[in-house]
């Protein structure tokens, strides 16, 4: 069968999934291009429909890509009606709804560093810092309760497939948490230009790594309850980093840390 109308109630279901609320209601989320939505299949997630735009070019999309697709449950729409729910500037034809996964709630104390993210707002910095931790081995992350949305659609194709692997814990209270990581012997650092000491006089290892929010970095009572407060050194004349790239730096240096 082939959607014609907008007001196809799948159609009409897809459209609220791009609010958070309807998200956090059905415990859905979109996932859009071949890539993510096999790397989707791969991770044995929950694909609940793929809809596919019957007349759409998709040159990105081949036979052999499409094989696993076939299997699952596939609703054809044309091109009118695909172009009402696609959120990508130039769009391969095909998106997915996905089961958001019954994570873990509790962290994983066996790994020696644990992100902590307070307040990240930006949906490519939290889509690319959940690709960098999955990039070091790691596989987990604690947010903030005032971060921004995980399966915003942005952040889902900044993970670029992380966010079905990285389990991603979302901290009703971070003082609470962060209490809690302490009692598990862990080191809290916090990243912040306030401080003389430099990422690389220190060493990551049993280490919760505090990222903080784009404007305001990490908030004073974090920075208050920190065991070290450290910067990453810079010899040009710009004072701060993108959080995303900040974030890349330190979990880098924990990779050479670790090799070394």
């Amino acid at each position: 069968m082939l959607i014609t109308s907008k007001d196809n109630e799948t159609i009409k279901h897809i459209r609220k999934l791009k609010e958070k609320k309807y998200r956090d209601e059905y415990g859905e989320y979109i996932v859009e291009g071949i890539k993510l939505i096999n790397e989707a299949i791969g991770e044995k997630q929950n694909v609940k429909t793929i809809i596919i735009c019957d007349n759409c070019d998709k040159e990105a999309i081949n036979q052999s890509s499409m094989y696993e697709v076939a299997k699952l449950n596939c609703v054809y729409v044309d091109e009118k009606v695909f172009n009402t729910i696609t959120e990508v500037k130039n769009p391969q034809g095909i998106l997915a709804i996905i089961e958001k996964q019954n994570k873990e709630k509790q962290i994983n104390y066996n790994e020696d560093i644990i992100v902590v993210l307070d307040d990240i707002q930006d949906p490519g910095n939290l889509g690319t810092i959940l690709r960098t931790v999955d990039s070091v081995g790691l596989s987990q992350i604690v947010v903030s309760k005032k971060s921004g949305d995980i399966y915003n659609s942005k952040v889902v194709r900044s993970t670029m497939g992380a966010i079905f692997r990285v389990n991603v814990i979302e901290s009703e209270n971070l003082v609470d948490t962060i209490k809690e990581i302490k009692k598990h012997k862990y080191t809290i650092t916090s990243t912040t230009l306030n401080t003389d000491k430099s990422l690389y006089d220190i060493a990551l290892k049993k280490t919760a790594i505090v990222i903080g929010n784009e404007a305001n970095g990490v908030s004073k009572e974090i920075q208050g309850m920190s065991d070290i407060k450290i910067k990453i050194p810079m010899l040009g004349k710009t004072e701060s980093l993108n959080a995303s790239v900040a974030a890349g730096v330190v979990l880098y240096e924990y990779v050479r840390q670790k090799l070394k």
